[in-house]
């Protein structure tokens, strides 16, 4: 079934209506299955103790069928002692790394909008920050709409002109000792991309191209997804224009600085970004509730019952001709097809506020897999601190 596939959509490439093939689909082949649960301490210095894999099943935080995936944070205890790490949660990384490939993600809801959280999809090269971070959905508290963010070595450094709708909050992707660590930054204030509003609309679809010269990402509501996003041969000229893109330019070289990416997906509490006494201040309904973010989050877990991903497809696309670790030359944009949601951006930059870089793991399959894995991870990640926040 893939070789025909396959053939079809190199067929259409030669159209110039699509090139991508399907490469992995990740509900079709045992979701849990395909990543790993670090169960180490939090690189963000978050307030959360992350569970491995028969932990959160049996604590129910996961669960799965054919067609929709859980993951949630414990909402029923209060956290009591002094050397507990935090509220239970999950976070996995894909046991798969891709280079150049589009990645697209259905959710009907995710954990953010609520007080205390720090939720993330993204991606991550082995060695951080010289092999990048893409932030494809990320935010603290209740804020309003979705940042996009890269995170980079010394191969990509200023932001340059992006073609995206969104609005361009932060310019300098160099992460890393000596840096803020907040990275390049596209926002939009459209409630419809993150938090209650996400949720409230029954989630959306987002969509991320990685090519030589540029990462562009995209947001489609329900109902409003093109046809052909989570098809056989989805073709992203057709889309309009992308929330975010970043493009290679003089001081950024997308192909060089970004490699080897895995996907994750996590919820953390307060830590190196939604933790800072300023972000929790700023967010004034939240430090209406408690005095801290970690007060807030260890004495309130009924607050978190609504902090859960709802994943309905998670498919990664590469080009129909080359597998994901080939280089793409994207041609020029073609005029739109579709009729697209395009999310209003930010009517003001918010300001960084200092502070770490994002960042951002399987169930049965082999423990001690598992284990040398994380023993590799730890030793790049930790000394890795995540983003500043952002004022809300």
């Amino acid at each position: 079934m893939f070789f025909f596939t396959l053939i079809a959509c190199s067929a259409l490439a030669t159209t110039g209506l699509a090139s991508y093939a399907l490469e992995d689909d990740y509900m079709a082949a045992g979701f849990f299955d395909q990543f790993y649960f670090p169960n180490g301490s939090d690189p963000t210095h978050g307030f959360v103790d992350y569970k491995n894999y028969e932990d959160c099943r049996d604590a129910r935080l996961i669960s799965n069928t054919s067609d929709n995936v859980i993951m949630r944070v414990d909402s029923t205890n209060k956290i009591t002692g002094k050397d507990v790490r935090g509220r239970p949660s999950v976070r996995i990384e894909s046991y798969k790394r891709y280079n150049h490939a589009l990645i697209v993600l259905d959710l009907d809801h995710m954990p953010g909008g609520i007080c205390g959280t720090w939720p993330a999809f993204w991606t991550l090269g082995p060695a951080w920050p010289s092999h990048g971070e893409m932030d494809i959905m990320e935010g603290v508290h209740e804020q309003p709409g979705n940042k996009m963010t890269l995170h980079s070595g010394p191969l990509c450094t200023n932001l340059t002109n992006t073609g995206g709708t969104g609005k361009v909050t932060l310019t300098e992707c160099l992460s890393g000792d000596g840096t803020p660590n907040s990275g390049c930054q596209i926002a939009t204030n459209d409630s419809i991309t993150y938090g209650a509003g996400f949720n409230a609309n029954k989630g959306g679809v987002y969509a991320t191209e990685w090519l030589a010269d540029s990462i562009s990402m995209w947001f489609f509501p329900r109902g409003h997804c093109p046809t052909d996003a989570l098809g056989d041969c989805p073709d992203p000229s057709s889309w309009g224009p992308p929330l975010a893109r970043f493009m290679t330019g003089d001081e950024c070289d997308i192909n060089a600085a970004f490699r080897d990416q895995q996907i994750i997906f996590d919820t953390t509490f307060c830590g190196d970004w939604a933790g800072q006494p300023t972000i929790w201040g700023n967010a004034t309904e939240c430090a209406k509730k408690a005095d801290t973010c970690e007060a807030f989050v260890r004495d309130n877990p009924e607050a978190f019952e609504e902090a859960y991903w709802s994943v309905n497809a998670l498919k990664v696309y590469t080009d129909g001709d080359k597998k994901s670790d080939a280089p793409a030359n994207p041609g020029p944009a073609a005029q739109s097809t579709n009729t697209v949601y395009q999310p209003a951006p930010p009517t003001g930059a918010p300001k960084a506020q200092g502070g770490g870089s994002s960042t951002g793991t399987n169930g049965a399959a082999s423990f001690a897999k598992r284990e040398d894995e994380q023993r590799e991870y730890a030793r790049h990640l930790g000394a890795h601190k995540r983003r500043g926040g952002l004022k809300l």
